[in-house]
């Protein structure tokens, strides 16, 4: 069970990748892989730094043979993702926005249909954004077909959108705790929903389709 964590902050020792870590290391506690991953410093990589839609549907090209590519096929092998963003004038910082935008070819090939996802956000003052931004990034994730959860279950409580702070993140124990608790419900639900995966994997493949795909 692989779990990846995107950090949409350009910065690498921020109080995103701190939020992230945190996250990353309770679902570790349940038994995930997880892999942290920069995202500013891949997607500038590609021949193209904006998406101009150069190819409908969409084939990848600004992103051949660069990082950014490997990151989409990292990507296609995650259970769970947990976006994680700086408030950047109240919404998703750019490198998010950015790889997000590339990710069409992935939408085509419905990969992250039942990946489980969720979001986190830290914003400079106590209400600067971070619960739009969770939104944002949730709307993001949607339009994938990905199975969202917040930051709760039964082992603590229903929870919210997802865990957000005010910098520095470190110094907000709320807002760990709130990390932790929405590393474990990725994990929890990633594993349990393990067989839509592979029954989504396989009809797009063929192996299913001849015998009735999901009625079967």
């Amino acid at each position: 069970m692989l779990i990846l964590g995107l950090n949409g902050s350009p910065n690498t020792a921020g109080n995103t990748v701190f939020m992230l870590n945190q996250a990353l290391e309770a679902a570790e506690e349940m038994g995930a892989t997880t892999k942290l991953i920069h995202v500013a410093e891949l997607v500038e990589t590609a021949d193209k730094l904006f998406c101009d839609a150069c190819t409908n549907p969409c084939a990848g090209v600004c992103y051949q043979d660069t990082p950014l590519e490997k990151l989409f096929e990292l990507i296609r092998t995650a259970d769970g993702i947990i976006m994680g963003s700086p408030v950047y004038f109240g919404t998703v910082a750019a490198p998010l926005k950015l790889l997000w935008d590339k990710s069409r070819a992935l939408r085509k090939e419905k990969a992250l249909v039942d990946v489980v996802g969720a979001a986190l956000s830290v914003g400079a003052s106590r209400f600067g954004g971070q619960e739009s931004t969770v939104r944002v990034l949730q709307d993001m994730m949607l339009v994938h077909g990905m199975t969202l959860v917040g930051d709760g279950n039964y082992l603590d409580d229903p929870g919210h959108q997802g865990a957000s702070a005010q910098k520095p993140a470190a110094e907000d124990p709320q807002s760990v705790e709130r990390c932790r608790i929405l590393g474990r419900r990725v994990a929890m639900v990633a594993l349990a929903t393990a067989s839509l995966r592979q029954r989504r994997k396989g009809l797009i493949y063929g192996d299913q389709v001849a015998n009735g795909g999901i009625g079967t």
